[in-house]
């Protein structure tokens, strides 16, 4: 079964043209890599608002994942997870906690996941390969929790 994701890429120097945008475009291709269809990539400047508009949008309706990549450090532009806060109707701890436990530099990542409606967003870091590593600590799992979202797992 094909899933729908959306990938927002959160970076001022992406969104200025100032540097390349390796994390985005590696969480698109292992999404794709792992039966996901993506049908939006959008690149935003860092900061709270931005984010949260963004993502705003992003999941008003959707029913799929929503990936962010970038701004989950300790630099003082890195807001991704406070702009995911404020949109978020539901935590999912779990995913947040599994995605950093897998490996030292997890430990520094402020990244948050959950629910809005029928979407689920995951922040992921902004290294191609740390993004890449955090999503595969969760995405075994992704499909059932997107079907428990969706209404359409009747297992429980």
């Amino acid at each position: 079964m094909t899933r729908a994701a959306k990938v927002l890429t959160v970076s001022d120097g992406v969104a200025s043209g100032h540097r390349d945008d390796t994390g985005g475009r590696g969480l698109v291709a292992h999404l794709g890599d792992h039966g996901f269809e993506i049908v939006e990539h959008r690149v935003i400047p860092d900061g709270r608002d931005s984010v949260s508009g963004a993502l705003t949008a992003m999941t008003a309706g959707f029913a799929g994942l929503v990936a962010t990549t970038g701004g989950t450090g300790f630099g003082p532009r890195d807001l991704t997870p406070e702009g995911t806060l404020d949109i978020l109707e539901r935590e999912a701890p779990g995913l947040a906690e599994a995605m950093r436990a897998i490996s030292p530099f997890g430990r520094l990542s402020r990244g948050r996941a959950g629910a809005v409606g029928t979407a689920l967003v995951i922040n992921l870091p902004g290294s191609p390969s740390g993004a890449v590593e955090q999503l595969d600590a969760v995405i075994d799992i992704l499909g059932h929790a997107l079907d428990l979202l969706a209404g359409t797992d009747r297992t429980h």
